[in-house]
């Protein structure tokens, strides 16, 4: 070789190492930026005091969660109230998310890992995005497919993988960069009825229910004349059967919902029923409930009237001692009906979807409200 072909090839190898460093230089660059550096945070600038809005979007749903100026709020639920700790308890997950593992995917890879961009083609993952009060996008991720590991109660060699462990994420500007966490992120979910605040109707204290279709008045009605006191068919009409009272009346003490309906049912079968609950408290709820077209869901609406009462009325013989102790008690526990009284009146202008289940006492026909008596089996009596 001369010495003029040395020199030449020895250029050739600085160029070539010098576009090698640039190369690696780069990729360290934006391996660095999006910090995804094994044991780093996963949103290392991220904090959750800027956050207004927080969106998630799948193949199926979108769920926009915005900061109003005392509550969030689902979007696509017509506003309705969101879970504050759902959504609290997400965001301080993602800050404390630490990088477990990185590897470099090729972007059209991305759908084998469910990381691909929602609306645009199979494979897509779950995107997370916070903005800031100005609209502005402050951390963005997509998750994709959840790291299972073996399942430590079936400890058989050839136990198939099942426990969700981890999850992939692809973040915002990460340049192939996938990085794993050690937390499946179930609780990221784009469906917006997932968001919503599921504090409910509470009707206690109950005094009188009664059920029957819209518009024909009531089929069945049960009483009491003390809180604790036994119950009865207002009636008269055969014998009541307890368990089937205690059903209806912890049916409204205990009711949830699954979702906010967004229109009124159709398609239903029959006249919808309308239940009446009367309380000692001077208050009437009443509960309407229509089927809704397929399935066994029904939708639900209830409305709340009346005042609680103001003053306590002492009873017969009462002490001093004991006066003072019942006006403290029934002082608190008016304030905190009062607080109840005004968040049902604002839940009462939405229909909320129910699950059959819930409601199934309160559907019962009067004579599944009966007490069945077994027939007589013993002998005549003598004349």
């Amino acid at each position: 070789m001369t010495r003029k072909q040395f020199l030449i090839l020895l250029l050739v190898l600085l160029v070539l190492g010098a576009a090698g460093a640039a190369l690696i230089w780069q990729d360290t660059s934006a391996y660095r930026a999006s910090g995804a550096r094994i044991g780093a945070k996963l949103l290392p600038e991220f904090t959750i005091a800027d956050v207004a809005e927080l969106r998630l979007q799948d193949a199926k749903h979108q769920a926009t969660l915005v900061r109003k100026e005392h509550a969030w709020v689902v979007q696509e639920r017509n506003g309705y109230t969101a879970s504050f700790k759902e959504i609290g308890d997400l965001m301080i997950k993602l800050v404390e998310l630490k990088v477990t593992q990185t590897e470099q995917v090729g972007a059209s890879l991305l759908p084998r890992l469910d990381l691909g961009e929602p609306g645009k083609g199979e494979g897509a993952g779950t995107l997370v995005e916070f903005k800031d009060g100005a609209g502005k996008v402050i951390a963005r991720l997509i998750l994709g497919k959840k790291v299972l590991k073996k399942d430590p109660l079936n400890p058989l060699p050839g136990a198939q993988d099942g426990v969700p462990a981890g999850r992939y994420v692809l973040p915002a500007n990460a340049k192939g960069t996938v990085v794993v966490v050690a937390d499946p992120l179930t609780a990221a979910d784009a469906n917006p009825g997932r968001w919503l605040d599921k504090e409910f109707f509470k009707v206690e204290r109950i005094k009188t229910l009664s059920a029957g279709p819209e518009g024909s008045g009531a089929q069945w009605k049960i009483t009491r004349d003390e809180e604790w006191g036994q119950w009865k068919l207002a009636a008269g009409g055969g014998l009541l059967d307890p368990r089937a009272a205690v059903g209806a009346v912890n049916a409204l003490g205990n009711m949830s919902f699954k979702d906010v309906a967004l229109q009124p049912a159709s398609g239903g079968a029959g006249k919808p029923l309308v239940a009446v609950a009367e309380t000692f408290d001077n208050l009437t709820y009443t509960i309407k409930l229509a089927k809704t077209g397929s399935g066994d869901d029904y939708q639900v609406s209830v409305s709340v009237a009346g005042s609680p009462p103001r003053q306590r009325v002492p009873e017969k013989d009462e002490k001093p001692e004991e006066k003072e102790r019942r006006d403290k008690d029934f002082i608190a526990s008016s304030k905190r009906l009062e607080e109840r009284l005004a968040r049902e009146k604002a839940l009462a202008k939405w229909t909320y979807v129910v699950a059959e289940r819930e409601i199934a006492p309160l559907l019962k026909q009067r004579g599944e409200m009966t007490l069945k008596l077994p027939p007589r089996t013993g002998k005549p009596g003598k004349e």
